[in-house]
């Protein structure tokens, strides 16, 4: 009585390649994204040129100093809308 080989009975068929598998593409896609988005990113900081302060911005600084310290009602606004936040209690008017 001659055992046969049942692997070797039914011809085994080669695998794809690994590129034609979607969720390969699926676990790559996600690093590949980040690293051009990087690329987006890092061409935006370069080419993108942020503003120059102006060279008497410090004395420009003290003048808005000095009008809001001038006017305090101009700030009053803000003031009641922080102090309502802090404590929950509205100003009176």
């Amino acid at each position: 009585m001659a055992h046969s080989n049942p692997l070797s009975a039914s011809p085994v068929a080669p695998s794809p390649p690994w590129w034609k598998f979607g969720h390969v593409w699926l676990v790559i896609s996600g690093p590949a994204i980040v690293v051009v988005a990087s690329f987006i990113t890092f061409y935006l900081a370069a080419v993108g040129q942020d503003p120059v302060i102006e060279e008497d911005y410090y004395r420009k600084g003290i003048e808005i100093n000095k009008t809001l310290r001038d006017n305090p009602t101009s700030l009053a606004p803000a003031t009641q809308a922080r102090n309502h936040a802090a404590t929950g209690v509205k100003a009176p008017r």
